[in-house]
């Protein structure tokens, strides 16, 4: 029985190590981060049902949690992506002692709308329900994503209290709260993007036809739809000079916000173009430990 559990051991350690180099964020992470890699978030095979959970150096006890969901026009890209040149802001999260949670997702190529919010969902289910088996505290949840990121951070935000059956994937947990969002430059309202006529533009490739022709669709994929009195703080940033999602679509959600009385603040940044090393500045990285530290305290 020794030898059986030793060798369970080595397995188990041999899998960490091969999860951590083939990890190509881990030579940016601080000093003793520990990576629990590809974890399989919905019982299945699918390469996009897989999420990274990143632990500070010497964590203890149970620790808050950000998920974080990548950006790519709902198209391209995975869980490393805007991590990628986010690397001194997701330091900065380690160092302060939240743990990480990076979600890989279908694209819209592969399933259309609402498949990508099941998925993002999904994984926040597991990770509530996993929370004891990975040092988590499951009362303090936010979530954080970039571009098509943050339309479904928004989405996971706004929707959860409304409780959207199609929101979920059938006999998925749905205790989990959110208790804070972080939106880079995320859509907010499909409609009101450019070119809603057009079927080859990515939201109209996320609905399975035009925003023009299924305008219902179109306001149930987007985020503004949702808010009311009861939604989680937001923090919202977006590039002056982004002309890939206009930065009105993050006025728009901030003023449907103010309107409902939920508490946001919108960043506005001088001369940003769409996403880029422009966002990991001191100043921002700044206004997100905080609003995190303030949201999960």
């Amino acid at each position: 029985m020794k030898k059986l559990t030793l060798l369970i051991g080595l397995i188990f350690l041999q899998f960490q190590v091969f999860s951590q180099s083939e990890n190509r964020l881990m030579k940016d992470m601080p000093a003793g981060t520990f990576l629990h890699g590809n974890i399989p978030y919905n019982n299945d095979t699918l390469k996009k049902h897989l999420l990274d959970i990143y632990l500070p150096a010497n964590a203890k006890g149970k620790l808050p949690l950000v998920i974080m969901v990548h950006g790519g026009g709902w198209l391209v890209n995975d869980k490393y992506a805007d991590l990628g040149y986010m690397k001194k802001t997701t330091a900065e999260l380690l160092n302060n002692g939240f743990a990480l949670a990076s979600v890989d997702y279908r694209w819209a190529s592969q399933a259309i709308f609402p498949a990508l919010i099941q998925d993002c969902n999904r994984a926040a289910s597991f990770l509530y329900d996993n929370a004891e088996k990975y040092g988590l505290d499951k009362n303090k949840f936010a979530v954080m994503g970039w571009s098509a990121g943050g339309h479904l951070a928004s989405l996971m935000g706004l929707s959860k209290n409304n409780n959207v059956s199609d929101f979920f994937m059938p006999n998925s947990s749905q205790k989990f709260n959110l208790k804070g969002v972080v939106d880079f430059y995320g859509p907010s309202s499909l409609i009101s993007l450019k070119n809603t006529d057009d079927p080859k533009v990515p939201e109209s490739i996320l609905l399975g036809d035009t925003p023009i022709n299924r305008p219902d669709l179109a306001e149930k994929a987007s985020p503004v739809t949702f808010v009311d009195k009861n939604d989680p703080p937001f923090l919202i940033i977006h590039g002056e000079k982004d002309e890939s999602v206009p930065n009105q679509q993050s006025k728009l959600l901030s003023s449907w916000l103010n309107l409902k009385g939920v508490k946001n603040e919108l960043v506005i940044v001088k001369y940003a173009p769409h996403f880029g090393n422009m966002f990991d500045v001191e100043e921002i990285r700044v206004k997100v430990v905080a609003f995190l530290k303030d949201v999960l305290k």
